[in-house]
C-alpha cells in the first residue's frame, strides 16, 4: 500500500517530500550505521524493510546523507527461507485447473522472459502444476552438444565468474570469495578417487591435495541459472563420478545482486558436491541450492534427500558410489542427464587441467547448456 501510494506521487513533488534537513534525518535515524549497538537494532527494522521494499530510488536521498543498513545480511539471514522453500515446494505439486494453466504460465513466461519454442511439450494446458512446468525438458535438437572441446556448460545460465583457484579461494562473483575448503569439506572424500601424487609429495595446502598430476592447476566456473532458464543440468564431461557430499544448510539467494554482499554465500546455502575424475585428474559438480530450490535432485541418487526439516549447522552427509560390486563408481558421459533444480540456482565446476587449459568466456554472458567452456 505504502509502495503504490509513493508511486502515484509526480516525480518532482515525492524527491520534495524525501528532501529532508541532514541534520535532522541524521538524528531521527539514530545514527543508522552504527548498527552493532542494542539500542540502534530495534529502531532500524522498520527502515531496513523500507530497504528492500521500496525501489531503491525513492530511498535514495537516505543514502546521500549517510545511510547505510549495515545488518542487511544478518536481517536476510533470520528470514525462513528453508520454510519458504519447502512450502513453495508443496505448492508447486498441487495440481491447477486446465482453465487456469495457460494464464499462470504464461505470466510466469512473461515476466521471466521463458522461450517455449524450445520447450519439448509446447502446449500449456499439458503441464499439470507449476513443479512440472519449472522441470520442463528440451527438444532434443535445441542444445547441441559441442564435440569439439573437453568440456562444455552444464546448464543454461549466466556466467558469474571463472579462472584458477588461487590461495585456496574462489570468486563467487568478482571481488567476493569463499573457501575451497570450507565449500568442499574435509578432503576424506579422495579415498575414493584415484591420487597419482608420488608418496614424498607434501602438500601444503587443501589446493594442493586436490591437484594430483604434475604440470597441472585448479580452475573454477560458477554458472547462475535464473528463474527463467531451463533448469536440469548435464554432465559437463566424460568422467567418473565417485562421491556425494551434501551439506544442510541455507537457502538464500543466489542472484548475482546477493551474492556481492553476503561472503561465502555458497558455502552458507544447502548444495550436493559430486566428485571424481576426468582424463586430466580431479573433477567436481556442486549444485548450489536457492530460495525456492530446497529441491536438488540428481538422476542416479535415489537416496539424496535435500531441503530436511532439521540440520546440524556446518554438517554433511557422504555417500560413495564406489563399493565392492562397483568399483567404477558412476560413469557419464559428456552431456547426459544429471539432474535439476526446482526452480533456479547455481552450478559450480571445480577440476584440475594443464596450466595452458584457457576459458573462451567473458564474465556476464549468457551461456547454453551443451556449448563450450575451454579448450586444452
Amino acid at each position: 500500500m505504502c509502495q503504490g501510494g509513493l508511486q502515484r506521487l509526480p516525480a518532482r513533488s515525492l524527491g520534495k517530500w524525501l528532501q529532508f534537513p541532514q541534520l535532522a534525518l541524521r538524528r531521527r535515524l539514530g545514527l543508522l550505521s552504527c548498527m552493532s549497538r542494542r539500542g540502534t537494532r530495534f529502531r532500524s527494522w522498520p527502515l531496513s524493510f523500507l530497504y528492500y521494499i521500496l525501489p531503491l530510488a525513492t530511498l535514495k536521498p537516505l543514502a546521500k546523507v549517510g545511510w547505510r543498513p549495515t545488518s542487511r545480511v544478518a536481517l536476510y539471514k533470520t528470514i525462513p527461507t528453508r520454510l519458504l522453500s519447502r512450502a513453495w515446494g508443496r505448492l508447486n505439486q498441487v495440481d491447477l485447473p486446465t482453465w487456469l494453466r495457460k494464464p499462470i504460465f504464461s505470466l510466469y513466461i512473461w515476466t521471466f522472459g521463458v522461450n517455449m519454442k524450445e520447450a519439448a511439450v509446447e502446449d500449456l494446458h499439458q503441464y499439470r502444476n507449476l513443479g512440472e512446468f519449472f522441470r520442463r525438458k528440451l527438444k532434443p535438437q535445441a542444445r547441441p552438444v559441442c564435440d569439439s572441446h573437453c568440456i562444455i556448460s552444464p546448464a543454461d545460465g549466466k556466467i558469474l565468474h571463472f579462472g584458477h583457484v588461487k590461495n585456496c579461494e574462489v570468486e563467487q562473483v568478482k571481488g567476493v570469495t569463499y573457501s575451497l575448503e570450507t565449500f568442499l569439506g574435509p578432503q576424506t572424500w579422495t579415498e575414493t578417487i584415484a591420487l597419482n601424487k608420488d608418496e614424498d609429495d607434501d602438500p601444503s595446502s587443501f589446493q594442493d591435495l586436490l591437484v594430483t598430476k604434475e604440470g597441472n592447476a585448479l580452475f573454477h566456473c560458477v554458472v547462475y541459472l535464473a528463474p527463467g532458464d531451463y533448469h536440469c543440468f548435464h554432465s559437463p564431461t566424460d568422467w567418473r563420478v565417485a562421491h556425494r557430499r551434501h551439506f544442510p544448510g541455507s537457502l538464500m539467494s543466489v542472484n548475482p545482486g546477493v551474492a556481492r554482499w553476503i561472503k561465502e554465500l555458497f558455502c552458507h546455502n544447502e548444495r550436493v558436491v559430486l566428485s571424481g575424475d576426468w582424463a586430466h585428474g580431479f573433477f567436481s559438480l556442486t549444485a548450489v541450492g536457492a530460495t525456492n530450490v530446497g529441491s536438488i535432485r540428481i538422476y542416479f541418487d535415489k537416496e539424496l534427500r535435500t531441503n530436511l526439516p532439521r540440520y546440524s549447522k556446518g554438517s554433511f552427509n557422504d555417500f560413495s558410489y564406489v563399493s565392492n560390486n562397483n568399483q567404477e563408481g558412476i560413469s557419464m558421459r559428456k552431456g547426459e542427464h544429471l539432474g535439476e533444480f526446482n526452480l533456479g540456482s547455481t552450478i559450480v565446476l571445480l577440476f584440475e587441467a594443464p596450466k595452458d587449459f584457457t576459458f573462451n568466456l567473458r564474465p556476464g554472458q549468457k551461456i547454453r547448456y551443451g556449448e563450450p567452456l575451454g579448450t586444452i
